[in-house]
């Protein structure tokens, strides 16, 4: 049969063409009929003056299918030069003729010299090149009722990005062949364009973060889809929240923190401001204030008993390293190796040592530290003392110098600092974060930790450093941190802050000052387009990237819950 057929063909009876050819084609004045579908193609012969990255996404995700192309022809610069030396030449003899009749000069006639004389600058420089740029649109359809009616809502939806078209009257056959992907142009409708004007034509699409699991986080303002996401199925559940202060990131982590909650997920705040307070109390959950007069106590000399390594003793002391350098400040490579000396000792004076059974015993407090510092008598120990004084028997004695008498048992959980004075706001938020680390290693399960204004750690490079080390260890013990701050600049210029960026699959950021927009727009490869729509965001706008996707997007929430949260 197969043989048959191929000695058919060699014959020459029926050819390739008429086996896959239509078996007619109709050709009208504004429409081609093709088999029984129709067809009608628009050329476009006027752009807008100012257009932003992927304006032509309404076209390309227009709800029905379209057959578009594009066609682009370099140009020599010399002869666009000459082109517009000549163009230039003339608008401004007909506005110096105005000018002499006494006329009012054409505005229309103003603005496009200024365009032509900027253009041409960039030519002559070798910033920009020039193309011929042709745009064809055909229009499939079942009927002509139906063709009539998508032409004129193809015409409406680039009507509304001030662009004008026109149906190919008695050339349907030549506009359907040049919107085959043959690259047969046969219109030759042409427009000049520049290269930043033609790299803003390219069709991307937005990518969809509407998933089957998860939270509602906001509505993609791309294509008006949902964007719910669950951020446990990333690589990690970390997320970064950029923002300046009043562009919504309250707003957005107590709407997360009140859907995850809904979801069986555990939130945990570390609150510089007491924002929360009043949704912590609405919510039932469990508001931990810090301040000298408040009965909740943590003591950072605590070890974790349950499902203790043989490391665990060393790993603390490392913990308190960091500690007391936030606490005491810089010290010198002697001071430092005191500090670790006596850190041993405090604990070794408690009986306790690397045995695990040792750690059942009562562990120590900041007091005995500086105890240990004292007796050491030396001129450097008695320093480090002087510098922990405060924390043991001034001021701040009644915050740091106790046993722990708290547990995290609320699933929503927050922890307000606002009460301290600023240099003392960072040792709490350690202390917290270290308390917070040993509860979630002893128990599994799934977690947000929010640290708000995270700039109060960031700015100390050790405690900067413990935040990245959490931001890479959370993921083992179903943790998700997320990470708040409006001091955007300085955040990004520190290595710290840099890499706790890195390792939080999820990142929004929202509405931006020009000063941080640069660094922002550096650290994350923004476009133009990105760059101005973060600068023009709205409260509640931004970006949300997820993984290698990234979306505009806005934040919606329910009457209630603003009820809730405002």
């Amino acid at each position: 049969m197969v043989n048959k057929i191929g000695d058919t063909l060699a014959k020459g009876s029926v050819s390739i063409k008429d086996l896959i050819a239509p078996s007619y084609i109709e050709v009208d004045f504004n429409h081609l009929k093709i088999d029984e579908k129709y067809y009608r193609t628009l050329y476009v012969v006027g752009y807008p003056r100012y257009v932003s990255a992927n304006w032509l996404y309404s076209l390309v995700t227009f709800d029905h299918p379209l057959y578009i192309s594009m066609y682009i022809y370099p140009t020599e610069s010399k002869n666009v030069l000459d082109d517009l030396k000549r163009k230039i030449a003339e608008m401004e003899a007909t506005i110096e003729g105005d000018i002499k009749a006494g006329k009012v000069v054409d505005p229309t006639v103003q603005v496009a010299l200024d365009d032509a004389l900027a253009l041409q600058a960039e030519l002559a420089k070798g910033a920009e090149r020039f193309f011929q740029f042709g745009l064809y649109v055909t229009i499939p359809a079942d009927n002509l009722e139906e063709l009539n009616q998508i032409t004129k809502e193809v015409d409406s939806v680039l009507s509304s990005l001030l662009i004008i078209a026109r149906q190919a009257t008695l050339e349907m056959e030549e506009g359907f062949k040049s919107t085959l992907p043959i690259f047969y142009d046969r219109l030759s409708v042409w427009r000049n364009m520049d290269t930043t004007s033609l790299a803003t034509t390219f069709p991307f699409a937005t990518a969809s973060l509407t998933k089957n699991e998860g939270i509602l986080y906001g509505i993609n303002e791309h294509d008006g889809s949902l964007i719910i996401f669950d951020r446990f199925t990333l690589e990690n559940a970390n997320s970064v929240i950029l923002g300046k202060s009043g562009g919504g990131k309250s707003f957005l982590v107590k709407l997360e923190a009140l859907r995850l909650l809904m979801m069986g997920v555990d939130v945990i705040i570390v609150d510089p401001e007491n924002e929360y307070e009043k949704l912590t109390k609405l919510m039932g959950g469990e508001f931990v204030i810090f301040s000298s007069s408040s009965s909740y106590k943590i003591n950072p000399f605590d070890l974790t008993t349950a499902g203790a390594g043989p490391d665990e003793l060393s790993n603390k002391i490392l913990d308190l390293h960091s500690l007391m350098k936030v606490i005491m400040g810089e010290l010198t490579p002697s001071q430092d190796a005191l500090l670790d000396k006596a850190l041993v000792l405090t604990y070794k004076e408690k009986g306790i040592t690397n045995d695990l059974e040792t750690f059942k015993n009562e562990p120590p407090l900041l007091e005995d530290l500086y105890k240990v510092f004292i007796g050491m008598e030396t001129a450097e120990t008695k320093e480090l003392a002087d510098r922990l004084e405060k924390f043991v028997q001034g001021s701040a004695s009644g915050i740091f110098n106790q046993k722990s008498n708290f547990d995290i048992k609320n699933p929503f959980t927050v922890f307000g600092v606002r009460d301290l004075e600023e240099n003392l706001r960072p040792v709490a938020m350690y202390i917290v974060l270290d308390y917070i680390w040993n509860r979630v290693r002893i128990d599994k399960r799934k977690r947000v930790l929010v640290v708000d204004e995270a700039w109060y750690l960031i700015k100390q490079k050790d405690s900067g450093a413990y935040l990245h080390s959490f931001a890479k260890r959370a993921r083992k013990y179903q943790l998700g941190l997320t990470t708040i701050t409006q001091d955007v600049e300085d955040f990004l210029a520190t290595d710290e802050g840099k890499a706790i960026i890195t390792n939080s699959s999820l990142q929004i950021i929202l509405k931006q000052s020009t000063a941080a927009i640069e660094k922002i727009s550096e650290t994350f490869f923004l476009t133009g387009g990105e760059k101005h729509f973060l600068l023009s965001a709205d409260i509640g706008e931004g970006l949300f990237f997820a993984g290698h996707s990234h979306v505009g997007f806005k934040v919606i929430a329910s009457e209630e819950e603003k009820g809730l949260i405002e």
